[in-house]
């Protein structure tokens, strides 16, 4: 590989770690490159290596909780019930609404979604939809006392986001801000439900790795698989440390300035149509 190819994989591995755990869509800023810049696609190999990256960051940083939720879940399985396996049910709950609505609708999204317009429009509504909701917060409950209803409710907000630029901790955050959750519930329940939806779209990735027969070059993977890795898990601590403090206006910011850059790169760069 070229320096130049180096660089693009420790970018977009960089990129992947640290939007894909923002309320700001790892989408919009994966387009990006491709339409400024001309960057080529990294390819399905290494889309699966920073999957695992990302996945091993949330997991690590919420290993405890993992454990416990895990080791309870299997204790409710032979009657001993727990506020953690309660928990645990209402996770596998939630996700259940992107499973189906990801195997119904992937081909029309991966056909219709995928447009620079699409996910510069995704990006301000539902930044905007954030902001509100962070304005209007009640923080009335926590996610200790999370409800079925809640649950369901944060599961269907996080089914929206196989639209590209709604960004998946984005509008499941803006969900359970609208439903009373203080932020940092809100955060760490998010956080909590992309294990699955990460280990699941990974898993989907590998199969079509394994199907294409494409040979891969395995320390450009390793290097983005770290990359995103150690930037998700740097991302997941100081979001949390800092959210108290800052709220979701800087990220709603963002999310308005990304969309309007990309409406201006749709209408007026050549060829960024796609």
């Amino acid at each position: 590989m070229s320096p130049s190819e180096w660089l693009h994989t420790i970018l977009l591995a960089l990129v992947q770690g640290l939007t894909e755990f923002l309320p700001i869509s790892s989408s919009a800023h994966l387009i990006l490159p491709s339409q400024l810049l001309g960057w080529q696609d990294q390819g399905l190999a290494f889309d699966v290596g920073v999957h695992v990256g990302t996945l091993a960051a949330v997991m690590i940083y919420f290993r405890r909780d993992v454990r416990d939720l895990i080791l309870a879940w299997l204790a409710s399985l032979a009657g001993r019930h727990s506020s953690e396996s309660r928990l645990a049910w209402l996770v596998a709950l939630a996700t259940i609404p992107a499973v189906v609505a990801g195997f119904l609708l992937n081909d029309a999204i991966s056909h219709y979604g995928r447009s620079i317009l699409v996910i510069a429009g995704t990006t301000l509504i539902f930044g905007v939809l954030l902001g509100w909701a962070d304005a209007r917060r009640t923080e009335r409950h926590a996610m200790s006392n999370i409800s079925v209803k809640d649950a369901v409710l944060i599961g269907l907000a996080q089914a929206v986001a196989l639209i590209p630029g709604t960004s998946r901790s984005g509008i499941t955050i803006t969900a359970a801000l609208m439903l009373g959750y203080d932020r940092q519930s809100a955060a760490r329940f998010s956080f909590l439900l992309s294990i699955p939806v990460i280990l699941g779209a990974g898993m989907l990735k590998g199969q079509e790795l394994l199907q294409s027969g494409t040979a891969a070059q395995w320390l450009p993977i390793a290097i983005g698989t770290l990359v995103a890795g150690l930037s998700a898990l740097a991302c997941i601590h100081l979001f949390l440390k800092w959210l108290d403090r800052i709220g979701m206006r800087p990220f709603v910011i963002y999310r308005l300035l990304l969309g309007l850059v990309l409406l201006a790169v749709y209408f007026l760069v050549p060829g960024a149509t796609a």
